[in-house]
């Protein structure tokens, strides 16, 4: 991107005007047209009716599955809206009969929601749950997982990008071996939709979750699925509604094939159709430069913290992405994420309970977690090393 795309970018930004966002990872800042449009919604609504409004909206919410697929290399009936990446991911995982005996591969990557469902549907069905190790540069080992297939493999589920150390896991090679092995994969993309460019065919994943609020700026409450036909074959959801099936007789239904058996038919449709509108900016931009963009950001935001006696940076991996996680020795996380913010510097806090398998791995302490995006500059991410570094001035002191 050029220094006139990112003037253009922050124009269109509202929030810039206001603090320099490095939480991105947590929910970026939507663009105008993302608010535009959910704020013009609200108003059709309160003018006509909700169910009036959405009448009129009907062709531009079937557009917004076109503008999904197009960011993902997938086709329109292959995906879901759903109200959050965690509402995705467990619409597929729960449909799955997992029986004792059934191993689920997992990674040590994981997010706690996940990993809390897996920890649930083993102790309710007698599935095993194992974690694949990691490599020395620290992403999923793709030999060790390898050599854990067998016949009693029932799923590989992979993250993406975890929620902190920086990570991208090599969700592709993943993918090859579950695909030569016909185990299915579900991958989680909540952090990497948006700022990866992701392509279902060439990660060859059975199924994809994201969330609308981090890197695709989109509204809260909005998420999307995608999954194979091969997949949604073999799964029928463990809860249906007039959305995701047809009443056909008084006593039988049916299951729509396309992806809208995994939807509810109560949602919000304003932030649907702002979904979609995040999706068609960041589709402008195109997502190899916005990819460009971010990692590089973030390589030198790196590059410059390590260089401040008493700053750890945490991240690991051999491709890494937009998220920078560091420590400060003898100064909480939480105080010195206290006074960015009280230089209007927003971060967040990466915690053991978010992560237990790499924090317990690694002996990670709580770390700060700055998660930039091409809207930032070199000059916000200035402010936010000087602000560290008086810190560590001040400790020593």
């Amino acid at each position: 991107m050029t220094d006139t795309d990112v003037a253009r970018a922050r124009a269109l930004t509202l929030g810039c005007g206001e603090v320099v966002h490095l939480n991105n990872a947590g929910a970026a800042l939507p663009p105008a047209p993302v608010t535009d449009t959910v704020v013009a919604h609200l108003r059709a609504e309160a003018m006509r009716g909700g169910y009036e409004a959405a009448d009129e909206a009907a062709p531009r919410a079937e557009a917004v599955y076109r503008s999904i697929a197009a960011l993902i290399g997938a086709e329109p009936e292959d995906i879901s809206i759903t109200d959050s990446a965690t509402r995705a991911w467990q619409s597929v995982f729960y449909s799955i009969p997992f029986a004792p005996g059934d191993r689920i591969l997992t990674c040590k990557a994981d997010y706690a929601s996940n990993a809390v469902a897996l920890l649930q549907t083993a102790r309710r069905t007698g599935a095993e749950i194992e974690v694949v190790g990691d490599d020395a540069s620290g992403q999923l080992d793709v030999a060790d997982l390898r050599r854990r297939i067998d016949g009693r493999v029932r799923l590989i589920s992979l993250t993406h990008v975890p929620t902190q150390g920086g990570l991208v896991n090599p969700a592709e090679e993943v993918g090859a071996i579950a695909e030569e092995a016909g185990i299915p994969f579900l991958l989680d993309a909540c952090q990497s939709a948006g700022q990866l460019d992701l392509d279902v065919t060439r990660l060859r994943c059975d199924a994809l979750s994201a969330t609308g609020r981090k890197y695709l700026r989109g509204p809260r409450g909005t998420g999307f699925l995608y999954t194979h036909p091969r997949l949604r074959a073999k799964l029928e959801p463990t809860m249906l509604d007039l959305r995701s099936a047809t009443w056909t007789a008084p006593d039988s239904y049916q299951v729509h094939e396309d992806g809208r058996r995994f939807e509810n038919w109560e949602r919000n449709l304003a932030a649907v159709l702002g979904l979609g509108a995040a999706v068609d900016h960041a589709l402008s931009w195109g997502l190899p430069a916005i990819e460009e963009r971010v990692s590089g950001l973030a390589a030198g935001l790196r590059t410059e913290l390590a260089a401040i006696p008493g700053v750890t940076v945490h991240d690991q991996g051999v491709r890494r992405c937009g998220i920078v996680t560091f420590s400060l020795a003898g100064t909480p996380s939480a105080r010195l994420r206290r006074l960015l913010g009280s230089e209007n510097i927003n971060t967040s806090l990466s915690r053991r309970e978010s992560a237990q398998h790499d924090f317990t791995a690694r002996d990670l302490p709580e770390m700060v977690r700055a998660s930039v995006h091409y809207y930032n500059t070199e000059d916000e991410l200035g402010r936010l090393v000087d602000a560290v570094a008086r810190s560590s001035r001040r400790r020593a002191g």
